[in-house]
């Protein structure tokens, strides 16, 4: 069994009951309880040898960067530009080997489009497929019917760009 402590709920979230929705911050909502690291950030090393030095956060061109509780860099898609511009500031200012190479994919995380999505709800809005660069989430137009958003993952790079445009928040990060 494989334990991975940062893509679930700890232990104290869920006594202090915010496992209900109501009850989620803003970033929960959007992010998960899982902490994303800046892009190309090597999982298995990334704790043990990076110095919170700041390097990354100062360097980030779209300052989407910030300081977890103990200092190290993570990534808060309601900062700054609010996606990431895959830069590669962090990766190039980074004095330890911390990070994979840029040849790779960024990020394992992908989006999710929830139920509460406006067109579910038989209102047109398409601002989603407006942010996103990649292309990866498209509108099914029907005569007659408001247009369906389809996801495709595969084109899907994690940017956070359609996170902050959802005007009712039902983007959410899905952990592959």
């Amino acid at each position: 069994m494989i334990n991975k402590p940062e893509y679930s709920l700890p232990r104290r979230n869920f006594l202090r009951g915010q496992f209900l929705n109501s009850l989620k911050t803003e970033d929960v909502k959007k992010q998960g309880y899982a902490v994303i690291r800046p892009p190309w950030a090597n999982p298995d090393k990334f704790l043990d040898k990076c110095t919170a030095c700041g390097n990354c956060i100062t360097h980030c061109e779209a300052q989407i960067l910030v300081r977890d509780q103990d200092g190290y860099p993570y990534v808060d898609f309601s900062q700054g530009k609010q996606e990431c511009l895959f830069c590669k500031a962090c990766v190039t200012s980074c004095k330890v080997n911390l990070f994979r190479s840029t040849d790779e994919i960024a990020w394992q995380h992908k989006v999710e489009i929830q139920t509460n999505c406006l067109a579910n709800k038989l209102i047109e809005c398409r601002s989603c497929e407006d942010s996103c660069e990649q292309r990866a989430i498209r509108f099914k137009r029907e005569i007659g019917k408001v247009a369906k958003p389809l996801l495709n993952l595969e084109l899907c790079n994690g940017c956070g760009a359609c996170l902050s445009s959802c005007p009712t928040q039902a983007i959410t990060i899905l952990y592959l």
